[in-house]
Order: C-alpha cells, then structure tokens, then sequence
C-alpha cells in the first residue's frame, strides 16, 4: 500500500514549483527540433570509423590476438554509440522524417543486434512509467525498476534467494548483457500476441543479421567473425547496459506511488546526470544527460548538453561520477520509511 502522503507544501512554494515546472517544459521545447546537418555528421563520424575497425580487427587475426584485443574497446564504445543513435531513431528525435529515423534505426540493428521495432515499443513503455510504484508491471527489465524494502522482506526465503542472485552485481552487470544482446534479443520475449508488427520485426531482424554474418563467415570462416563479434559485442553490452541502469537506479533515486507522480520531479529525481569526461560524453552521445532526456525524449542527444545549461534548475538533478556509478547497481530497493534506495543488507537490517 502507498504510504502516507507528505503534508502539502505551502501556496508560495506550491506555485514557485509550477512556475518552475512550467519554464522547464517550455525550455525543453525549444530544443526538440532535429538538425538534420548534425544528425549527418554523427552518422558519418560514427559508421565508417566503426567499419574501419572492424575490418582491421578481422585483418590483424593473422598476427595472433593482440590486434583484436587492442581493438575491441575502441570498437565496442562505438557500438554503444551506434546503439544511442539508434535509441534516439526509436524517439523519433535524430531526423525530421520519420522514414530517416526508421531506415537509421534498422541499419543499427545490424551493428547492436537489437530488433528495433520490438525494442522501440518495449522501451516506449518505460518512458511511460518510470518512477512510478504503481507502474512496475510492465515488462521484464530489471534494470530501471525496484522493488519495496516490504515487498522484499514479504518474499518468501527462496524468492528473496533468486531475486538477489539475479541483481547481483556479477550477474547483472557483467553476465546477462552480453545473453540480452546475443540471445534474447534474437526472440520476442515479452511481447504481447498482439504486437504483430514487432514480433515480425524480430524475425526479419535475425533474417538480415543471418544473411550479413552468414556472408562474412563464408568468405571469412566462422572461427574469426565469431570471435570479432564477441570481442566487440561483450564489452559493448556490458558498457550499454551499465549505463542504462546507472541513469536509473543510484543511491539518490526517488521513486513515488502515482497520485504524487509528475514528469517534471520524476525526471530531475529519478534519472540522473551522469557527468562523464569529453571522451565518453561523445562515446554515448550525452545520454548521460538523461535527466533531460526523461522529460523531453524527442530533443536529439546533440541538443541534450545545450537544453541542460539553458535552464538553472536542471543543475539539480541528481549528478553521479564514474566512481559513485560502480556503486550504484547495489541501490535495487525503495524504502519508503526512509524516503530512498537502499541495499539487500540495509534491507536485511531489524526495522
């Protein structure tokens, strides 16, 4: 059950709130328009660079591993950077045209092994109903959601056992992502009968995948495409994953039942400001602004920096560094006494 509401905040704050409420969003408006110039740009700067490297990774097997393994970590943050495009094709914010997103979104696919369609609507999904205790039955993802500090505890002792091992750091963090990218995404797990477009969209995804790596392991062997693959695509998930679940589930979250729900609090509380260094800002394409990106999914990653430094209030979404992100993934409950995310073990204490 929600618990107790918090006592109203007096008529000067309340409006002081709409008002700000009301400028982010109009802020935030300003910037939703695509540039197709820019769009271009990371295209271009994204692709050949990407297919450049994949190429010499193949090239340089003849010289034994190490070429593949100095290689693999360059490659695999662009594969990270191909997936934010595509995640951008999927809000319908690279391109003007929704045709230009499509056909990008597709030819990401390729590269991030991520059927588009199924994943657009599945992730469309979670912009519905992030933050929001009343809405965590949709879907399977366990790495923007929580359960409650009660919940938890009125789990029966083997449910608790399974439900910690599958959030363990080791097992969410290193060993599902690379089985999401590689296997689960080749079916249409959680997808209702009636999403027929995009359970189709998953099958023509693995005909197209089949039919490029089919072809380079004929002309090339199975043995190195496989082993190119794994190289890039293990570190690339781990990556991508880690991200996705850092801008969600961190120590300061804040999640709510869905009578005080609001976008604006939910997207300044319960996504963070991932700050990152210039290097990896451009590897994942300034998602980690995704305190902006919540309340505003059309603006382009390219706009993201720019619609953040627009408005003071931005500034005070929840800001998490390299270091507090290791730490993160351990927050997996919502303690509603104490008003945030907690750890098995500060759940596992005596109330």
């Amino acid at each position: 059950m929600p618990g107790a509401a918090a006592p109203p905040p007096t008529a000067p704050l309340a409006e002081h709130a709409r008002l700000e409420r009301h400028e982010l969003r109009a802020v935030a408006l300003r910037f939703q328009e695509a540039i197709p110039r820019t769009a271009l740009s990371q295209i271009a700067t994204t692709f050949p660079p990407l297919l450049g490297l994949l190429a010499a990774m193949h090239a340089g097997l003849v010289l034994g591993w190490w070429p593949v393994l100095a290689l693999a970590l360059p490659a695999a943050g662009l594969v990270v950077r191909v997936f934010a495009l595509q995640h951008d094709c999927g809000h319908g914010s690279l391109f003007r045209s929704r045709r230009a997103n499509d056909a990008v979104g597709r030819l990401c696919s390729l590269f991030t092994l991520t059927p588009y369609g199924h994943w657009r609507r599945q992730h469309a999904g979670h912009h519905a109903a992030w933050n929001d205790l009343d809405c965590r039955d949709r879907g399977a993802d366990i790495y923007s959601t929580c359960a409650t500090v009660a919940e938890y505890r009125a789990m029966g002792r083997w449910r608790q056992r399974g439900f910690r091992a599958a959030r363990h750091p080791l097992v969410a963090q290193l060993l599902l992502p690379p089985l999401i990218f590689l296997v689960l995404y080749r079916v249409p797990f959680d997808a209702p009968a009636a999403w027929h477009r995009e359970r189709r969209g998953v099958h023509l995804t693995n005909l197209a995948l089949a039919a490029c790596y089919g072809g380079l392991c004929v002309l090339l062997g199975f043995g190195p495409v496989a082993s190119v693959l794994l190289a890039v695509m293990v570190p690339a998930s781990v990556a991508g994953v880690g991200l996705f679940s850092v801008q969600h589930r961190f120590e300061g979250a804040r999640w709510t039942w869905h009578a005080e729900w609001d976008a604006v609090a939910a997207s300044l509380e319960g996504s963070s400001f991932l700050r990152l260094p210039p290097i990896l800002r451009w590897f994942t394409a300034r998602l980690g602004f995704h305190h902006v990106h919540h309340l505003a999914p059309r603006i382009p990653n390219y706009r993201l920096e720019d619609c953040h430094d627009a408005h003071p209030a931005f500034a005070g979404a929840q800001v998490i560094t390299l270091r507090d992100a290791l730490a993160a993934s351990r927050h997996v409950l919502w303690d509603e006494a104490a008003g945030r995310m907690v750890t098995f073990a500060e759940a596992d204490q005596v109330s």
